[in-house]
């Protein structure tokens, strides 16, 4: 049996990997058969995590995080979690190979998936013009033409943070009006660089090697143009990955894993979660690595207080009753 497993490999679980094997607690980091290293595998360059003033592409920096922890004694294990039970004090992890592994603790760091409009281009150009991150990416964009797909406050954000670096921002909303807050409303509107496309919903990405534009459909006549374009980012929000946790854990309003505090203990004992999976405001790369840091030290402490509690000290013990009388004897 383990003392720890990690359920996820993007900054968070690599991150609690390398603390927690550097403590002697051998974790084993199941990292996914199809999305191993989470969501920077799909990024490019990543100038803004500490460390790498050239910069760094996504998959190389994950490379870098896994290779650490294994120079510590982290097992790797590219499989998928099917079903979890972690009622008892023993946590059972099953896997799609079949193969179930029991562990005193574990680390639930899924991360969190954009919500994709789910058209035709919108995969095939991710990276290379089509973007969920306007912080990691936008950069990327001087002087050229983008467009924000959403309507809420997310969208607003990317749209006016994204002014920095375009000549001019799209923002394309399916409706006549914003969900987003007023205040980020009237930021927007202020800003000469950003126009408005009201009633419209993309409904095709364009370009062979690198995003040229977009094709709208009008959501009132149902009549379409296209739109040229250097890039599109989508900003209709985030799913974080919860599926497997579902009526196991607590979960907050906004879907995330609940967490005590600063701390990444959940609602059930043994269980902790870290990242973007308890994130729903900042979900960058360097907050979920200090996160998946909080998770390791937290369980390093949890299976401290377990073996002090599994192997009492009858000395101890009849000492600590002395101690008691004689305090209630005062």
């Amino acid at each position: 049996m383990r003392q720890v497993i990690i359920i996820g490999s993007g900054p968070a679980g690599y991150t609690a990997a390398i603390y927690a094997a550097r403590a002697n607690l051998s974790p084993l980091v199941v990292a996914s058969s199809v999305e191993a290293g989470g969501e920077l595998m799909n990024t490019t360059e990543v100038e803004n995590f500490p460390g790498f003033p050239e910069a760094i592409m996504g998959p190389d920096l994950m490379a870098k995080m896994q290779e650490q922890a294994e120079r510590f004694g982290a097992e790797v294990l590219y499989d998928d979690v099917v079903s979890l039970d972690i009622d008892g004090p023993v946590k059972k992890v099953t896997l799609g190979s079949g193969t179930t592994h029991e562990a005193d603790s574990l680390v639930f760091a899924t991360g969190s998936a954009p919500r994709k409009i789910g058209i035709e281009g919108e995969s095939r150009l991710s990276g290379r013009g089509v973007s969920y991150c306007a912080t990691c990416d936008g950069f990327f964009f001087r002087e050229r033409v983008i467009a924000v797909v959403g309507g809420g406050d997310s969208a607003m954000e990317e749209a006016t943070f994204l002014t920095k670096f375009a000549s001019k921002v799209y923002i394309i909303h399916r409706r006549d009006e914003l969900r987003a807050s007023k205040i980020m409303q009237e930021r927007a509107f202020k800003n000469e660089k950003i126009e408005f496309v009201w009633n419209s919903a993309v409904v095709d990405i364009l370009g062979d090697e690198a995003v040229t534009g977009v094709v709208l459909e009008d959501t009132v006549d149902g009549t379409r143009r296209e739109l040229a374009l250097d890039g599109v980012f989508v900003a209709i929000g985030n799913d974080p990955r919860t599926h497997l946790v579902h009526d196991k854990l607590q979960l907050t309003p906004e879907g995330t894993v609940w967490v005590d505090g600063r701390s990444s203990r959940t609602s059930v004992p043994g269980v902790f979660a870290a990242g973007d999976v308890i994130d729903p405001t900042y979900r960058q790369a360097v907050t979920a690595a200090g996160s998946g840091t909080v998770a390791a030290l937290d369980v390093e402490h949890y299976l401290a207080a377990l073996g002090e509690a599994g192997a009492p000290d009858p000395a101890g013990a009849e000492i600590d009753g002395l101690a008691d009388a004689a305090t209630l004897g005062r």
